[in-house]
Order: structure tokens, then C-alpha cells, then sequence
């Protein structure tokens, strides 16, 4: 090779070079920053783009243009109606008893923070802001300032990276939680490192109860009566044994309750100096304290975002950067006469889920695609430029985020809830929704033995927890009734329905390792109830 071709070769060489650095350069310009927002019990139905009986009060004007210039999911659902185990599925892309949590009071392993160390391999900085509440210390993150457990609605104190040693490292705030919050992650957005993109989740504490809003909303929706649903009062068909008992004699202790129909927790009794037990109108005046209390800390959310997202479009960041809107789980405003969550009825296990990504989305998208919290980490791996590792149990769902079909995807969702009578006294069950129908078995009995109840903070504070509560079924037709007021189980006209979903919650069950093989007692009444 002569001279002349040797410098043309070198040149090419350097071309090629430069050609490669500039594709590596414009290849991590294209990977959009990832804002992950999270409240706590948010219930999609206290959205007004949900639509529903709440959405006509102007709750969320902010959330409501995020959907509207984005894409809504009005089928987004948790596998299990309750924080820890629900945010542990979230950062794992797994099923609870693949990552170990099955209760509120069970640590996340953080060799299990997958989310993070993920989006850490291609190239991002990542930051949790808010309530964690998966015990143990958020490592895996470049930065933290979460919330000790729940935390406080004012004033709260924070755990902080580089402030001392995990749990000792905490600072102090002033103010409303929902305020401190993103006035924390505006602060940590202004100083990040803009040269490569960043992964937030931003969690509020709010709306969850006890309910605390910041004095400013004192006065919202003082002189408003908030609709009431129909389940509050009238019922006839809905539930089972496992729901009502047998012969009423569970009743009064079976989920918290709006009325004073709960022998030990009802919202009267609690929130009330005085009780309202014996007032004709009790259920009433009690449902619009529950109500008025909780939409005035979702009010306080909003605006936040509102704030948020203000900040976002002036620094220029709107527009490269992926935002979600969610929340752990759902919540029970009344429907059933119930209150908080944990059950596997629509207002519980249904999760908000609204997704902003102008480059990506188009405005005014709603999909009702079956998808639920283990999906959310390989969607958010997929679109920071990855693949979902093979140990998330999870999908994801980016096609339909571009406006295409997803191939091989689910057509019902899993659902199971451990804590038997506990707190709120919901009896344990698990079950299946597809988009149509729904179908629950309540088997009734605490995973634990009795023996080890003594061991925990709840051994003794709750009554029943114990004792097995009838074993039954539940199907509901969801598309006939939306508001599950009639248990059809044992209506001839849906068995060859029941005996298909029976397969599909048989087959999950197996194939995401939820099977109850580690608990015979509950294995024995799963397969005697099995028909």
C-alpha cells in the first residue's frame, strides 16, 4: 500500500471515528429524562379525567391536562392494595412472593432495587424524593431524601443521603408535605448534572390517612355536598359469606367502615368528638368529613404538580422528559360502605396512570390495555434505551405509548391480598380481572401460625385475627355491572365464564410463583374450595 493510500485510509479511519463519537453523543441526547410521581391512595375515580361521580368538582385541573396531552390507562391495576408490597412490585418488576414482600411489614432486600440499578447501567442519575416506605435504606439510588416510614404530614423530617449513617441521617423541614416534597425535587432538578439524562421518583405522602391538608384548603369545598355512591347504603346482592358472614355475625367486624356498621373502626366513631351512632343521617355527615377530608390533600397535589410542571417548561425540560402520574393503590371513598383499601373490589386495586411524553405520545390518548404495577419498571427500562431484564416478571408496554398493538399481552391481571384482619379487617383473598369480569376467593386465614402473632405489633391490638372467616367466592360481571353490586357466582348462566377464569388465576398463580406450596394450611383450603 503506497503513501497516498495509507493517508487516505487513516483519514477514513478518523471520519469513522468521529462518525461513532457524534452517534454515541446523539444517541444519549435522545434518552429522555424520567420524572416517576407517586401519591399515596390516590383512587382514579378522585381524578376528573376518570370521570365518576367526583368529577365534576374541579379536583385536579393539572392532572387533567397531563392526560389530556398524553396518554390515559383506565385499566391499571396493583397486584396487591397495600404501600410496601405495591411499591416493592413497582421497583422490582415482580410479583410479591418473587421479591419477598408480602405485607406491610416485610424489607425490600436492596439487592432487589432493580428500577434504579437498571437505568444506572445506561447512563442516568437517579433520585428518590418522598415517601419510600421499603424499610430498609434506598441505596441503590445516587441520591435519596425519603420520609422515616409514613412520616409526617407537617413538618416532616427526611432521611438524606450524605447526611450521616441509614437511619440516623435525618434532616428536619418546615411546612406541608406536599409542599416540602416538591419543593425538594425542584431544588434537586436545578442542580442535577444536565449532561446525562436523570430518573426521579417523586412521592408524596398524600392523600393518605390520616388525612392532613395544609390549612389554605381549610375552606375548599366547605359548602359543597360531595355525591355519594349508591353502595354506601344499599346492597342487597353484593359480597358473599366472606364479605357479610354467614348469618350477619361477621358483619360488624369485616372492613372498616363509613357507617357505624363496624363494631371497633368506623369513620364516625374516629373522626368525630362526639359519636354520631344512633344519628339517623350518621353514614351521611360521616361519608362527607371522610370525603372533604381526603379531596382537599388531593387538591393540595394538584397544585404542587402544578407547580412541578411550571418549573419543568421554564427550564426547557418539558419536552425531553417522561412524566407518570400514579399512585400505589387505589382507595375505597365510601363505595360498599367501606373505607381505605386492600381489597380486590374497583376502587381499591385500581391504579391512576397517566403518561406525558410529547415526543413520543400523542395528545388525547385513553387505552384500556390490562396492565399493572410489574409492568411499570420494564416500560421505564425500555424507554430509557434498555431491555427488561429476564428476572422481571413484568412487561412492557411501550408499543401502546406509540400507538401501536402489544402482541402476546395479558388478558387478566393477578391480584392477592396476605394481611388477614388486620388494621382494617379484610379477610385474605386472592383472584383474577380481566376486562369484563372479575373473580375473587376469599380464603380467609393469616399466613402466619398463630404462634408467631405474639411477635408482631398487630398480635394483639386487633380482635378476630385468628380466627378463619368463610371461605367463598365472588364473580362480578364487570361490564354489566361496573359498580360490583351483584355477586353472580353462582348464576348457571356464567359457569362456563367462572371455570375459564378459574383456569386463567390457576395458570398465573403457577406461572409467577404465587402459589400458597410454602403454606398448607392455605393450600388445603384453596383445593377443598376448588371446584
Amino acid at each position: 500500500m503506497n503513501r497516498f493510500h495509507i493517508c487516505v485510509a487513516q483519514r477514513a479511519c478518523v471520519l469513522l471515528a468521529m462518525l461513532l463519537v457524534c452517534t454515541s453523543l446523539f444517541s444519549k441526547k435522545k434518552q429522555p429524562n424520567i420524572i416517576y410521581i407517586m401519591s399515596d391512595d390516590h383512587a382514579a375515580h378522585a381524578i376528573g379525567s376518570y370521570g365518576g361521580r367526583l368529577s365534576n368538582l374541579n379536583l385536579t385541573p393539572n392532572l387533567d391536562k397531563l392526560a389530556a396531552e398524553g396518554i390515559r390507562f383506565e385499566n391499571a391495576f396493583c397486584n396487591n392494595s397495600i404501600c410496601t408490597p405495591s411499591r416493592a412490585s413497582i421497583i422490582t418488576g415482580q410479583y410479591p412472593q418473587t421479591n419477598g414482600v408480602l405485607d406491610l411489614d416485610i424489607h425490600l432486600d436492596p439487592k432487589k432495587q432493580y428500577l434504579p440499578q437498571e437505568l444506572k447501567k445506561l447512563g442516568y442519575s437517579t433520585a428518590v424524593i418522598g415517601k419510600w416506605h421499603l424499610h430498609e435504606e434506598p441505596s441503590a439510588f445516587d441520591y435519596y431524601k425519603v420520609l422515616p416510614g409514613q412520616g409526617k404530614y407537617f413538618n416532616p423530617a427526611f432521611n438524606e443521603k450524605g447526611k450521616g449513617t441509614w437511619p440516623k441521617n435525618k434532616v428536619k423541614s418546615k411546612g406541608h408535605s406536599s409542599d416540602v416534597i416538591t419543593d425538594l425535587s425542584i431544588d434537586y432538578l436545578k442542580n442535577v448534572d444536565k449532561s446525562k439524562p436523570f430518573f426521579l421518583m417523586h412521592h408524596y405522602k398524600a392523600p393518605h390517612d390520616f388525612f392532613e391538608n395544609a390549612p389554605r384548603y381549610d375552606v375548599f369545598l366547605e359548602n359543597t355536598e360531595i355525591p355519594e355512591p349508591a353502595s354506601l347504603y344499599y346492597q342487597p346482592n353484593w359480597g358473599s359469606e366472606g364479605t357479610r358472614g354467614k348469618n350477619d355475625s361477621l358483619i360488624n367486624y369485616i372492613g372498616t367502615s363509613i357507617s357505624d356498621r363496624h363494631m371497633y373502626r368506623d369513620y364516625n366513631l374516629f373522626f368525630f368528638e362526639d359519636s354520631l351512632e344512633g344519628i339517623n343521617n350518621s353514614a351521611h355527615l360521616a361519608y362527607q368529613l371522610y370525603l372533604k377530608r381526603y379531596l382537599r390533600c388531593v387538591k393540595g397535589i394538584d397544585d404542587n404538580l402544578g407547580r412541578l410542571f411550571d418549573f419543568l417548561k421554564k427550564e426547557g425540560l418539558w419536552e425531553n422528559t417522561v412524566i407518570v402520574y400514579t399512585s400505589d393503590q387505589g382507595m375505597m371513598l365510601g363505595e360498599h360502605d367501606l373505607q381505605d383499601k386492600r381489597w380486590m373490589y374497583e376502587e381499591s386495586m385500581r391504579m391512576p396512570f397517566i403518561m406525558h411524553y410529547p415526543k413520543m405520545i400523542e395528545e388525547g390518548q385513553v387505552t384500556d390495555l390490562l396492565i399493572n404495577n410489574t409492568d411499570f419498571a420494564p416500560t421505564m427500562i425500555e424507554l430509557a434505551g434498555g431491555e427488561a431484564p429476564e428476572y422481571m416478571q413484568g412487561k412492557s408496554f411501550i408499543n401502546t405509548l406509540k400507538g401501536k398493538e402489544e402482541q402476546d399481552w395479558r388478558t387478566a391481571t393477578y391480584y392477592r391480598y396476605w394481611m388477614h384482619i388486620i388494621h382494617h379487617y379484610v379477610p385474605a383473598h386472592f383472584g383474577v380481572r380481566s376486562k369484563d369480569y372479575k373473580l375473587v376467593f376469599y380464603y380467609g386465614k393469616h399466613y402466619l401460625p398463630e404462634s408467631e402473632f405474639s411477635k408482631h405489633y398487630w398480635g394483639k391490638q386487633y380482635f378476630g385475627i385468628e380466627r378463619e372467616t368463610p371461605h367463598s367466592w365472588e364473580f362480578y360481571d364487570l361490564k354489566n355491572d361496573p359498580q360490583e353490586m351483584n355477586n353472580r357466582y353462582d348464576d348457571p348462566a356464567y359457569k362456563e365464564i367462572i371455570t375459564e377464569l378459574k383456569a386463567e388465576l390457576k395458570r398465573q398463580r403457577e406461572e409467577y410463583n404465587e402459589t400458597d406450596e410454602n403454606y398448607p394450611e392455605i393450600q388445603a383450603i384453596v383445593e377443598k374450595y376448588w371446584d
